[in-house]
Formats: C-alpha cells, sequence, structure tokens
C-alpha cells in the first residue's frame, strides 16, 4: 500500500492545515478536534489517542491490548513508558506502561500489558471494559530506561512479574534488528502459568543462537531454582561484568540485583525501571499532626503522614496523577511553603517555593500547596 493512503499518513498530511490559525478561528469555539471526533474518535488535530484492536488476557491477573495510535504518536524506544488515559464515569484515569512490542512493528500498533491491581481503577477497567474499537489516550513516550542508539555487544536482561514488558520490548525489537552480540534474558515469576510471553520467549531463543533464556519460578521447575542471588547469578551468566544490563521488577529482587552491582562497582552498566515504589515511608512524629493547606480548593487537613497525593485525595480533592510512583510527573504541583520528604530515598526538600510530586511526597511539619 502507498505509503500515503493509510490513515495515519493521511492525518499527518493534514495536520499542518488542521493546526493553522485560520482553522482555529472557524473551529471557535469548540475546537477542531470536536468537529474532527464526529468523522472518527481517533482523529486529533493536537492529542495523541488510540484504538484498541484486540484485547487477550495471557494470565489470569493480565490484559494486553494492541492499539492502533493516531498520526499523532511519535514512536518509541524500547524500554521507554508511556502514559495511557481512560475515561471513567466523567474522571480521567491516567497509567504508565511500556510498549512490550518491538520498535521495528511494521503495522504501527503498540501492545501493552496491564497487571490487574485489586484496588487499581483503571487496570479493573480494562480487565472488565477493554474491548476491540475503544478508544483511549496516550502521552508521548519518556523515560530513560532504553536501549541506546548504539546497542552494547553484551546485553544481559533481568526482570519479576509484569516487569517483563520493557525488556520483552528490548528483546524483540533485538531480534529484528539481527543483533549478534550474546543475550541473556534472566526472568522471576511466580509460576510458569504466571509467566507473560511464555511461548514467544521459547520461540525467540530456539530461533536465535545468541538468546538464552533461563527462568526461575516460586512454584515448579524452570531452568534456574529458587530468588536471584549471586551464586544463581555467577552460574547463568558469568560473564555478567562485561554486560550492560536492563532490570525490571517487584522491589525486593531488584534490590538483590542492585546489592550484587553495587558490591562490584558495577552500578554503571545497571540501568533499571521501577514499577512500584521500594517502600512507603511509615507514619513518624514528624509527618503528622502538621497542617495540610490546599490554597485553590481552600480545604485544610491534617497530616496523618500518607503521601501528599492520598492526604489530598482524602481531602476530596482530585489532582491528577499517573503512575503513583515518581515516574511520570503527572502530579507535579507546586509547594510555596514547608518541607517534604521524598519516600523514595528519604530526601528532604527545603522549606521555600518549589514543584514537588504528591505521589513520593510526604509533609514534614505544616505545608502549604497551589492545590
Amino acid at each position: 500500500m502507498p505509503a500515503f493512503a493509510t490513515p495515519q499518513n493521511a492525518q499527518r498530511r493534514l495536520q499542518p492545515i488542521l493546526r493553522s490559525k485560520l482553522i482555529a478561528r472557524l473551529t471557535t469555539p469548540h475546537g477542531v478536534d470536536r468537529y474532527l471526533e464526529q468523522i472518527d474518535p481517533l482523529w486529533s488535530a493536537f492529542e495523541t489517542r488510540a484504538r484498541v484492536t484486540e484485547v487477550t488476557r495471557q494470565t489470569a491477573d493480565t490484559v494486553t491490548l494492541r492499539l492502533q495510535p493516531n498520526a499523532n504518536w511519535q514512536g518509541f524506544v524500547p524500554g521507554q513508558y508511556l502514559q495511557l488515559s481512560v475515561d471513567i464515569d466523567g474522571r480521567r484515569y491516567t497509567r504508565c506502561f511500556s510498549p512490550a512490542n518491538s520498535c521495528h512493528a511494521k503495522d504501527g500498533h503498540i501492545e501493552l500489558t496491564a497487571r490487574i491491581n485489586p484496588e487499581g481503577t483503571l487496570t479493573r477497567h480494562l480487565r472488565d471494559h477493554a474491548h476491540a474499537g475503544m478508544i483511549v489516550g496516550l502521552s508521548q513516550a519518556a523515560g530513560d530506561f532504553a536501549l541506546p542508539a548504539q546497542r552494547p555487544e553484551r546485553i544481559l536482561l533481568i526482570s519479576g512479574g509484569s516487569g517483563i514488558t520493557p525488556v520483552m520490548s528490548m528483546l524483540r525489537s533485538l531480534c529484528d534488528e539481527g543483533h549478534r552480540g550474546p543475550i541473556t534474558f534472566l526472568h522471576y515469576a511466580r509460576s510458569k502459568e504466571d509467566q507473560l510471553y511464555t511461548e514467544e520467549l521459547e520461540q525467540l531463543a530456539a530461533r536465535h543462537a545468541n538468546v538464552t533464556l533461563l527462568r526461575s519460578y516460586e512454584q515448579g521447575a524452570g531452568e534456574l531454582y529458587g530468588r536471584f542471588s549471586r551464586e544463581q547469578l555467577e552460574s547463568a551468566a558469568p560473564d555478567y561484568a562485561d554486560a550492560t544490563t536492563f532490570l525490571c521488577g517487584p522491589p525486593p529482587m531488584m534490590a538483590a540485583v542492585e546489592a550484587v552491582w553495587a558490591a562490584d562497582g558495577l552500578n554503571a552498566q545497571l540501568h533499571r525501571e521501577r514499577f512500584v515504589v521500594a517502600a512507603s515511608a511509615p507514619a513518624t512524629a514528624e509527618t503528622t499532626g502538621g497542617e495540610l493547606r490546599f490554597v485553590r480548593s481552600e480545604r485544610l487537613a491534617v497530616s496523618d503522614g500518607a503521601t501528599l497525593l492520598e492526604q489530598a485525595e482524602a481531602a476530596g480533592l482530585r489532582p491528577d496523577y499517573g503512575c503513583r510512583m515518581g515516574i511520570c510527573h503527572a502530579c507535579s504541583c507546586r509547594k510555596t511553603t514547608g518541607r517534604v520528604r521524598d519516600i523514595r530515598d528519604g530526601r528532604l526538600s527545603g522549606d521555600g517555593e518549589e514543584d514537588i510530586q504528591l505521589c513520593v511526597s510526604q509533609p514534614v511539619g505544616s505545608v502549604t500547596l497551589e492545590l
């Protein structure tokens, strides 16, 4: 099919016109997007949107979506994340997900796999209501956890649970590129039934002699046994010190890996992505009892030591948020007075004006926010 004949390319050719001042004046006050939506809900002059083309469930607690993005999507580097937004009962919910597909996918589709959070509104909604034809909002891809343009010769991929998605994208992309260097894929899961992309991983390892697949299950037999340890690593990938390593998984597994790399002075070779905040700092005397002032909404609360996002929501506010783990910055907010502690590393802020992330900030004393 000629490149200019695809719907996405047709949209791209029209974008300069759709974004022109003339069109803006002609479509005031509703804006051009309101009219484009009447033709096709996927079309937009400014927003990145996608249509769900397929919904599958690889495991009991995950849902996988194939998405056809509109012409505003600019692509991604394997390992990066995007924000997916869905309107639920009149409110927009946003979460971060990493594309799992190869960046060289010829159909231009994006594949996202979400682990269902029993307490998460968006992932439960996707589990129960996602269907072909559904329209979702997307951000552009972002994040430093990504394959470098100059691919490393020796690559070690380590993942656990749903942390497999960004490294799966790396593996698929490298295989599509014909990467010749050795790649070891080390994955941890509760059982084979809980593992994502099981058959495809086995097929990739069978087709590519430079790909070594090693799995460890808490229940059942894999190529490895038990949790990550130095002894296991030295057995599975004895040349790990020569590798560029990409790590994504649950906090305990990541901490165990990080400890080995730190002890060996290899931190510069370890690239990591966190999907979960390592640990919430417990409420203490210094984080409770202070006064929280939400200036724009004219609300006042007494701090209970939770994160500012949680306390704002408990006060009846609806601040924007995305990942709830300090990655996407969707919840960034201006603090005008007071100090906060970053629950990821314990870092204490100054007491003046600055932008903070509500989801990973815990008040220390009284705090005033432009919220």
